[in-house]
């Protein structure tokens, strides 16, 4: 099995070599890397150079953006400009971070749930990070959502879903449509990946906005996207991110961005989310 691998790096030189180290160290190697440097002012290029010389099927690509760290659209554009430079001949596509270390089996076991499954779309393990010298779960990590450092597609479903979305809601949009498209997704809970830097360091209070901006654009409904602030306020134990959360929706009603789903799809993500609401509450 072909898989191949981007990674979008921003001033990642304090992780990026242990993440192609991980990865060079695979009981399957990936066919293809490429390590895009996203504007990037410390060291990044340099320490990727280093694995370049090394490894023949690790690639780099400099790229000029915006110096904010910010999620969605920078983050896809980045995946966009390494994803042009590879050819068609992958059975699965991935966009890693550049903060992971992976374990050692993780694209054979990877792999392995793609070639049991001719229905799998999407794949993953789960994140840990280090909290007073433990590796402990992350808590944006569970069992049906496969987070968005570390997303792999088989190419069909990468297709059928219209690939990445460049904006914030990308990695919740895409399980969304796979199911839409009757695609399966699975999560290993046996491979426990090193995220090196928790989702969201670095953020700031615009980009804070974005995630009410994208409860609107997938169509979630005022009610929908009352209940996802309140449980992720109450997860992250912040009524600043709640309330973040409830702006940047009503921003999005008074500016109208373009959606990411059409209205059936829309329809199909509410029917979707209730189910799983009533799923909940009737335990």
């Amino acid at each position: 099995m072909n898989i191949y691998i981007v990674i979008p790096a921003h001033n990642e030189e304090d992780c990026i070599g242990l993440t192609l180290e991980s990865l060079a160290a695979q009981t399957l190697l990936p066919k293809r890397l490429v390590v895009v440097n996203d504007n990037s002012t410390d060291k990044t290029k340099e320490i990727v150079q280093g694995f370049t010389a090394q490894y023949s099927w690790i690639s780099l690509i400099n790229s000029k953006s915006s110096d904010k760290h910010l999620p969605g659209s920078k983050i896809v554009n980045a995946f966009y400009k390494g994803f042009e430079t590879l050819d068609e001949d992958y059975d699965v596509i991935c966009k890693f971070d550049a903060d992971l270390i992976f374990p050692h089996n993780y694209l054979e076991r990877i792999s392995g749930h793609y070639k049991a499954n001719p229905r799998l779309g999407m794949a993953s393990g789960f994140c840990y990070i280090n909290r007073n010298e433990q590796w402990v779960i992350e808590n944006l990590t569970r069992k049906d959502h496969i987070r968005g450092a570390l997303k792999a597609y088989r190419k069909d479903c990468f297709d059928a879903i219209g690939q990445l979305k460049p904006s914030m809601g990308w990695d919740t949009v895409d399980e969304l449509l796979a199911k839409y498209y009757d695609w399966e997704l699975i999560t290993d809970d046996s491979l426990h990946v090193k995220h090196l830097k928790p989702t969201g360091i670095g953020y700031n209070k615009s980009a804070k906005y974005l995630q009410g901006e994208a409860m609107y654009k997938m169509r979630y409904g005022f009610v929908l996207n009352l209940l996802t602030a309140l449980k992720m306020g109450f997860r992250k134990k912040s009524f600043s991110y709640f309330n973040n959360y409830i702006i940047g929706y009503f921003k999005a009603v008074i500016d109208k961005p373009d959606r990411l789903v059409s209205k059936d799809q829309g329809r199909f993500i509410r029917n979707l989310r209730w189910q799983g609401i009533l799923k909940k509450i009737k335990g």
